[in-house]
């Protein structure tokens, strides 16, 4: 019989590989709505996606958990943090699907695995091995050869993991509920949203009334694409460690990877593909290592138990 802890392990991998999953194949729900504005989809993105969880929370009835939560300033506060960060974490992917720049986004979430390696060992005490740190130094040196190679860094990857690698450590720190911790973020975006969708935004979507009946259920489709894989990710920050999170987090970029190579065409540069050759080595390498070292802890803890 299955211990707590291995159920517990074993439920965050399903969450994660769920979640980075879908987060993988998300390219192609926006891809269907890159005739919208980024900063219009985002609003639609918060509204539906808070409408989507307030009906979970009351459904599944964590009302109660939800009224104790939000009523406490210190955890609010830290909320509309991580909340800040995943509002711009979604704009800019939205951007760089919409623009054509969707491998950018994959070498940006190739490198968050790594990164959130790092914000492990700063701010939660994380020990790393020794290859562990070869790979984190590998995946530097990949972003330093596009530097160099193509005169700039890639900024929209870099922004795209740091954001959410930021908005992982800041989940992962706070002891909340799955569904009411992204409630009350979305509650957070909220009114800056409807502010902005009902005064500033102008465009011919912008009145829902006037648009198809087609493209907007796909609007609304936002909060299901939102919602979804989030739910899955911070269900799995509460199970496992950010180091053995990170192990899962090649799935979405390479359903990325794979999207924009082969079926959306984007052009691979020879910097690019160096940097990527660089990451993914760097991924082998470290995933390589996590899963020796999780052999000698199980036979070890064997031999313990004889």
């Amino acid at each position: 019989m299955p211990t707590p802890e291995k159920s517990a392990l074993r439920a965050g991998i399903i969450s994660a590989i769920c979640a980075y999953t879908m987060w993988g194949i998300a390219p192609l729900y926006f891809k269907l709505i890159d005739h919208i504005n980024a900063d219009e989809i985002l609003v639609h993105r918060v509204v539906w996606s808070t409408l989507l969880l307030t009906l979970v929370v009351l459904f599944t009835k964590r009302s109660r958990y939800f009224i104790d939560t939000i009523t406490q300033p210190k955890i609010v506060f830290r909320l509309t943090i991580s909340a800040t960060f995943l509002a711009v974490n979604w704009f800019m992917f939205i951007w760089a699907v919409n623009n054509d720049h969707l491998l950018d986004a994959s070498l940006g979430y190739y490198i968050n695995p790594l990164f959130s390696v790092a914000l492990g060992v700063i701010f939660l005490g994380e020990r790393l091995r020794p290859w562990q740190l070869f790979a984190v130094g590998l995946a530097f040196v990949g972003v330093i050869i596009q530097l160099f190679m193509m005169g700039s860094l890639p900024i929209i990857s870099l922004a795209l993991a740091a954001t959410f690698g930021i908005y992982g450590l800041l989940r992962k720190q706070m002891p909340l509920d799955s569904f009411v911790g992204l409630l009350i973020e979305s509650l957070m975006m909220l009114p800056i949203a409807l502010i902005y969708w009902l005064v500033f935004l102008k465009t011919s979507t912008t009145n829902m009334l006037d648009n198809t009946l087609s493209l907007n259920m796909l609007l609304i489709c936002a909060g299901i694409v939102t919602t979804a894989p989030l739910l899955c990710f911070t269900a799995a920050t509460k199970r496992m460690t950010l180091s053995a999170l990170g192990f899962f987090q090649y799935i979405g970029p390479s359903i990325m990877f794979i999207l924009a190579t082969f079926y959306y065409q984007e052009p691979l540069y020879f910097a690019k593909m160096i940097t990527f050759a660089c990451i993914w080595t760097a991924l082998a390498i470290f995933s390589f290592d996590s899963i020796k070292a999780r052999k000698r802890a199980d036979r070890n803890q064997l031999d313990t138990a004889k």
